[in-house]
């Protein structure tokens, strides 16, 4: 086992130079991943306007489901993965792979199944007006048909960052893409396919990615992964659903705010000048752009997974609590690096997504700037629940996941409209951003207090 951890560059390499190593590439895969969303609003807003961005706004909750389940599996499969590597049980270890890879096939295709059953009450459910109704089900009757794929390289790419190529997990991710890019343009204007032809671009992307995972997982470096492993246990599916809990919950509580807003700012907005049309696809907008930030730290927070893991297994507390706070202070300053950009261009960034009304504009400047005020502390919850994750204290993430989105935000963005109309909506936000954030520094230095000083 010491012979194991000596050789292990989790348990010896300089912590900021496997911070970058693992954080990047994870960084670039989540923000590829967001870039899929983002790429399709961009030239579906340019050739079908204002109602084709409120569509991929109502269909934005099923890629949250998706990512949830590839952050539960994945992400809880690795750091159990990792802890076992860190303490020498590397048949525990292989296991664990085998049946995250069962997981994330297995729920990929059940998801796909229900998505395909219940399409048009999803999209009434999440929002849609008469108006946006029929370019929502034909976008994500389509889409759906990747959400294996795509649940697939998310949760995936967790795993092959374990086994040490965080690289690679970026170019499967990357590739995908890529791909969508290229084609969503030429489907869209040179086939004349419309919304339909950003849809199939994203699918054919996915599954691209989707077998470039599948080809690196059956030869995995570190363990063997073969049918022994691969055969279901449901002891492995429950460590691995709790110490992934905490990420999936994050996701899934987005995903619930997001519909709850649609829902309030169609209500809220119709009552106002500016209908509810505009406030849903500026809504939208604003929900991916901040997605893009939101994703440099989840990418950071994955990509400090394998190092708390592992080295916590180790007992080596003192590099767990000089990654954690690496990660913290990196996170803070690309937060703030994007709430300069939210405060002071947010007309410029709305205008790349096509042109609208002035009441568009105005709308949407008004929401950039209020509802993203907070932006520069949004790092410090979602790092810190899964540092709890990767320790092991599977609760305390999962309780600091809520926190924002399902303690504070929900009951606020219902709250507040109806003291302060379509308004209440922004001014949750930053409240919501404000307490999270105020609850993961106590509990983090609850914890940090107990281990040793970086100085020893």
């Amino acid at each position: 086992m010491n012979e194991l951890k000596k050789e292990n560059p989790l348990g010896s390499e300089n912590i900021g130079t496997l911070l970058v190593r693992f954080a990047v590439p994870s960084i670039v895969a989540m923000l590829v991943s967001a870039l899929y969303n983002m790429v399709d609003q961009f030239f579906i807003g340019r050739s079908i306007g204002m109602l084709g961005n409120a569509a991929t706004n109502v269909a934005f909750p099923l890629v949250m489901i998706c990512t949830a389940i590839a952050l539960m599996c994945g992400v809880g499969g690795a750091a159990n993965f990792n802890l076992s590597m860190g303490r020498g049980q590397k048949k525990r270890a292989a296991s664990f792979a085998g049946n995250t890879i069962v997981l994330l096939l297995s729920l990929g295709i059940l998801l796909c199944v229900v998505t395909r059953i219940f399409l048009e009450p999803l999209m009434l459910l999440f929002g849609a007006t008469p108006k946006v109704l029929d370019y929502s089900i034909v976008y994500t009757g389509i889409t759906s048909l990747g959400f294996p794929f795509l649940i697939l390289t998310t949760g995936g790419t967790n795993l092959v960052r374990a086994d040490g190529s965080p690289k690679f997990s970026m170019v499967c991710t990357l590739t995908g893409a890529i791909i969508n890019t290229i084609l969503d343009p030429l489907f869209i204007f040179v086939f004349d396919m419309g919304i339909a032809g950003a849809a199939w671009a994203t699918v054919i992307g996915q599954v691209v990615s989707g077998i470039m995972v599948i080809g690196y997982l059956t030869r995995y470096k570190t363990v063997k992964i073969g049918k022994k492993e691969l055969k279901p246990n449901f002891g492995y599916f429950r460590k691995i659903a709790s110490l992934g809990m905490a990420p999936c919950f994050n996701q899934l509580a987005m995903m619930t705010v997001q519909i709850v807003m649609n829902n309030v700012l169609t209500r809220y907005g119709a009552a106002s000048s500016y209908g509810s049309d505009i406030p849903l696809a500026c809504a939208g907008i604003i929900t991916k752009v901040n997605m893009i930030f939101f994703s440099v730290n989840i990418g950071i927070s994955q990509g400090l997974q394998p190092i708390i893991s592992f080295n916590y297994g180790a007992d080596k507390l003192r590099r767990v609590k000089e990654a954690y706070l690496k990660a913290i202070a990196s996170a803070t300053l690309i937060s703030t690096a994007a709430f300069l950009c939210f405060q002071f261009f947010p007309r410029q960034i709305i205008g790349i997504f096509g042109s609208e009304s002035e009441a568009y504009y105005q709308f949407a400047e008004r929401f950039f700037r209020i509802f993203l005020f907070c932006t520069f502390i949004n790092g410090i919850q979602p790092i810190t629940s899964n540092f709890f994750t990767a320790i092991g204290k599977a609760s305390r993430g999962i309780f600091i996941s809520l926190t924002r989105q399902i303690i504070f935000l929900l009951p606020l963005m219902v709250i507040l409209p109806m003291f302060f109309g379509i308004d209440g909506v922004m001014y949750s936000a930053p409240i919501a951003d404000s307490v999270a954030a105020a609850f993961a520094i106590g509990f983090a230095v609850w914890e940090l207090r107990k281990y040793p000083s970086l100085k020893e």
